[in-house]
């Protein structure tokens, strides 16, 4: 198989580029001019299109530097290049005691991190009482009434740090999932009537289906609502700085083949889906359904939070993968407005991979697309847990580069998973680390690691009784 190669962003999808009511009057960022794009590259060859867009982008990027305050400066951003981390329940004891988030917060914020990116929607249930999805049941067995997303919210800004939760499984359900059985119409599939994915090492023909995913239908108006109502409700009860998406927010290539798919297409092309699911067309149509659902949580997110803008962050994979296998065009979602912030993961264990990396096509052009970038960059989770050594390095090329830096994850940095080192030490160095690299005037040009006899002032939480 073949898969096709993007052209041009707003070419794939003018719609994209249409204003939506988050994003009008006085207040719109300065890359509106880049919606117009699509209206005059009907009408113009090729090697001119080419400089106009090179042309709009350069004025897009020049047009955020000298904004004055009001425009993207009305969007919530810490002090300085964010500097953040992934929390999550499993494998980890955070959410399940109101001391370790205090705790956890502190000692965070004491080491230079200024944004937290907790996980709020996993495995089909949330982590507070929710009218639109279970309460994750681990929680509910201890203390359904902790509400561990608001207090860290609550801990964190106490302290000049921003939340942004982090929806980690998108559109994707466990197979078993109480929605799956109730809306099976929600569901996508491939051409044979199949929907089950086997992820992280589960098995199609041993595992049962609690360790199966699905995906829900980002076209259906039923599985639409549920969406907003998942995001807005913990936008309004905790008063985050934004949320999170990521790689799961997708539409799989293969899929699409379901009764209320089939029938929205042919109604709206007058067209049957082509047999292949890497035909272009096809795939220009699914993607724009998906397009479509992340414009309207830009303006559910308008109502919810009144003048207050909401970060939309993104947390995808490389472009071309992601354009590809899961219809994700983050590159048209940017300058189309739909995102506010961009983090690109970047997993490479090795130094040497991890700045090839950082030279992919399309994160070199969101450089200048005027919106932040940060590097999502391994801390350590089960026995891959890199070293200061290497993890200074890393953050050293991506701010080199002017990104910001995301770890993965909590545990991964002085906890459960901080390896050899140790947490006490772990710890000692991040913050040296931040405070030189992310100073001013710094700019990545370099940090001296300390000595591992570096006596220990700052102690990991601890153990549960």
């Amino acid at each position: 198989m073949t898969n096709p190669t993007p052209d041009s962003p707003l070419s794939r999808d003018p719609d994209a580029a249409r204003s939506c009511p988050a994003l009008t009057g006085p207040d719109r960022p300065p890359l509106a001019p880049l919606r117009r794009r699509a209206q005059l590259k009907r009408h113009l060859p090729l090697s001119v299109t080419l400089l106009l867009t090179g042309l709009l982008q350069l004025a897009g990027a020049l047009a955020a530097q000298a904004l004055p305050p009001g425009g993207l400066n009305r969007l919530p951003q810490p002090l300085g290049r964010r500097v953040g981390v992934w929390l999550t329940n499993s494998p980890s004891p955070l959410y399940y005691d109101p001391q370790r988030i205090e705790i956890a917060v502190q000692q965070l914020s004491e080491s230079g991190f200024n944004t937290l990116y907790p996980n709020v929607w996993s495995r089909g249930s949330t982590f507070h009482r929710s009218r639109h999805a279970p309460i994750e049941p681990a929680l509910a067995a201890v203390k359904p009434d902790l509400d561990p997303i608001c207090r860290l919210t609550r801990a964190a800004q106490r302290r000049g740090m921003q939340v942004i939760p982090w929806f980690e499984y998108g559109l994707m359900e466990p197979a078993d999932a109480e929605v799956v059985r109730l809306h099976p119409e929600w569901v996508l599939r491939r051409a044979d009537g199949s929907s089950l994915y086997a992820l992280h090492g589960a098995s199609l023909q041993s595992s049962p289906l609690k360790d199966l995913r699905v995906w829900l239908n980002p076209a259906h108006p039923g599985v639409r609502a549920r969406f907003l109502g998942l995001i807005t409700e913990i936008v309004q009860r905790c008063g985050v700085d934004g949320i999170q998406l990521d790689d799961h927010f997708a539409w799989p290539v293969e899929l699409g083949y379901d009764d209320y798919t089939r029938t929205l297409y042919r109604s709206q092309t007058g067209l049957e889906p082509p047999a292949s699911f890497t035909d272009r067309a096809w795939m220009r149509w699914r993607r724009q359904q998906l397009t479509g659902l992340l414009r309207e949580l830009r303006g559910g997110l308008q109502q919810a939070a009144g003048a207050k803008r909401t970060v939309i962050s993104l947390s995808p994979g490389p472009f071309r993968f992601a354009y590809n296998q899961w219809l994700q065009d983050w590159e048209l979602w940017a300058l189309g407005e739909l995102i506010d912030d961009l983090v690109i993961q970047n997993y490479a264990y090795s130094v040497k991979g991890f700045a090839k990396d950082l030279n992919q096509p399309a994160l070199l052009k969101a450089r200048g697309w005027g919106m932040p970038v940060e590097i999502g960059i391994l801390a350590g989770f089960g026995g891959r847990t890199p070293d200061m050594a290497m993890i200074a390095e890393k953050v050293r090329l991506a701010a080199a580069r002017g990104h910001g830096v995301i770890y993965f994850f909590w545990e991964g940095l002085w906890g459960q998973f901080a390896g050899p080192e140790g947490g006490t030490y772990r710890q000692q160095v991040f913050q040296l680390l931040h405070s030189q690299t992310f100073s001013p005037g710094n700019n990545g040009k370099g940090f001296n690691l300390p000595a591992r006899s570096l006596p220990g002032l700052l102690q990991p939480p601890p153990p549960l009784p």
